[in-house]
C-alpha cells in the first residue's frame, strides 16, 4: 500500500483554514478505499514566521522538505507584514525554484453550480502548461540612474532546454486528452523570443504527428478565452503569458477562489508542489466562509500526479456534485461555510 509523504505548508491567511479542510478530504479517501495513506507533516512558515526569525523559513528549509514525496501549500502573503516582494521570493518562489518545478500546470473547466461570467460557456474544459522557471520572469536587470534619468532594464531568459520541456510536456499531455495543443507566442512584437520560442514549438510538433496544434498570439488568444474557450483544449505558455492565461481561466470559471495548480518537478528527484490560485485574502481570514474548492481540487492534482488518477477523478466528480446541488460558499453564490462544504464532500466520499 503507498504512504506519501507529504510537507504540509498551510501559509497565510485563509491558507490556514482551507488547508485542513483539504486534508480532511485526504484523510476520507485514505480511509474510504484502504489502498493509500499519508503522513503530513505541517511547517509554520508564512509571514508571521518571518517577523519573528527574519526570514520566511528556516536556512535548513529546502533540505528539510527534499525528503517529502510533495509539497502542499496553501497561500502566502500578508502585505501589512512583509512586502510581497519577500514573502513571495522568500518562500514560493525559492522552492519552485529550488526544487527545479519547472512546470506549472493550471486547469480550468466549466464547473456544474458555478455561475460563470460568459453567457455560453459551452463546457469548456482547458489546462494551461505554464513554463515556471525562466522567461520574463527572470531576476537578470537591473537600474541605472536617478530622477528623469532613471533606467530600468528587465531581460527575459528563454533557454532551449525549459522550453522543450514545458512543449514536450504539454503534447504529452494532450495524447490523453483531446489531441490538441494551441501555443501561446507574440512573434508579431517581440523580437528574440517569441521566434525562438516558435521554432522549437514547431520543431517539437513534428514528433507528434496525431496531435493536432495551433501558434496563436497572445493578444488574440486571451480574447479567445472569453468569447470561445471550449475550442482551447492544452495551451502551453511562457512564464508571464501563462500566468496572464490562467488568471482568464479562473475568471471565466465563475471564481479564481476554485483555482487549483501543481508546480512539477519533471525528473522526480525532487518533490513538486501542489497550491491553489488564489491568495491569502486577508480580509476574510477567520470568518469561516474561505472556498476550500481550489485547496481540494489542487489535492486531487496531487493524487494526479501520484498516479492515482482515478481517485482524483472521484474527487473532482464529488467536488462538481457538491457545487451542483448549491452547497457552496457565499463568493460563489452559496450560504455554506467552509466546514460544511467540506464536511459534504467527505460525507459524499464515504458514500461512493
Amino acid at each position: 500500500m503507498p504512504k506519501y509523504k507529504i510537507a504540509v505548508i498551510p501559509g497565510d491567511g485563509i491558507g490556514k483554514e482551507v488547508v485542513p479542510a483539504a486534508l480532511d478530504v485526504l484523510h476520507t479517501i485514505g480511509e474510504v478505499h484502504g489502498n493509500l495513506s499519508f503522513e503530513f507533516t505541517e511547517f509554520p512558515w508564512n509571514c508571521d514566521y518571518y517577523i519573528t526569525h527574519g526570514k520566511m523559513l528556516p536556512d535548513d528549509g529546502i533540505e528539510t522538505l527534499k525528503g517529502f514525496d510533495g509539497i502542499f501549500l496553501g497561500a502566502i502573503g500578508n502585505p501589512k507584514l512583509v512586502p510581497d516582494h519577500i514573502s513571495l521570493w522568500g518562500l514560493l518562489l525559492k522552492i519552485r525554484r529550488s526544487f527545479e518545478q519547472s512546470i506549472n500546470l493550471r486547469p480550468a473547466k466549466y464547473f456544474k453550480g458555478l455561475r460563470s461570467p460568459l453567457s455560453n460557456p459551452n463546457d469548456f474544459n482547458l489546462v494551461v502548461v505554464r513554463e515556471n522557471s525562466e522567461g520574463e520572469y527572470s531576476e537578470i536587470g537591473g537600474r541605472i540612474h536617478k530622477n528623469e534619468d532613471e533606467i530600468a532594464v528587465q531581460n527575459a531568459v528563454f533557454t532551449r532546454k525549459k522550453s522543450e520541456q514545458a512543449i514536450r510536456y504539454a503534447f504529452e499531455l494532450a495524447k490523453n486528452r483531446h489531441g490538441h495543443v494551441t501555443s501561446a507566442t507574440k512573434s508579431n512584437g517581440i523580437f528574440h523570443s517569441m521566434p525562438f520560442w516558435d521554432s522549437i514549438f514547431n520543431d517539437i510538433k513534428e514528433n507528434y504527428p496525431d496531435i493536432k496544434t495551433s501558434s496563436t498570439h497572445i493578444d488574440a488568444l486571451s480574447a479567445f478565452l472569453v468569447t470561445q474557450p471550449e475550442k482551447s483544449d492544452v495551451i502551453v505558455a511562457s512564464n508571464l503569458f501563462g500566468d496572464i492565461l490562467t488568471d482568464i481561466g479562473g475568471a471565466i470559471m465563475g471564481s479564481i477562489g476554485i483555482a487549483p495548480a501543481a508546480n512539477i518537478n519533471l525528473t522526480g528527484e525532487y518533490p513538486s508542489m501542489f497550491e491553489p490560485v488564489h491568495g491569502s485574502a486577508p480580509d476574510i481570514y477567520g470568518k469561516g466562509i474561505a472556498n476550500p474548492i481550489g485547496q481540494i481540487w489542487t489535492a486531487k492534482m496531487m493524487l494526479d500526479h501520484f498516479g492515482q488518477r482515478e481517485l482524483g477523478q472521484q474527487l473532482l466528480d464529488v467536488i462538481e456534485d457538491v457545487t451542483g446541488d448549491n452547497i457552496k460558499t457565499s463568493d460563489i453564490g452559496g450560504k455554506a461555510t467552509t466546514k460544511e462544504v467540506t464536511s459534504e464532500i467527505c460525507k459524499r466520499l464515504k458514500a461512493l
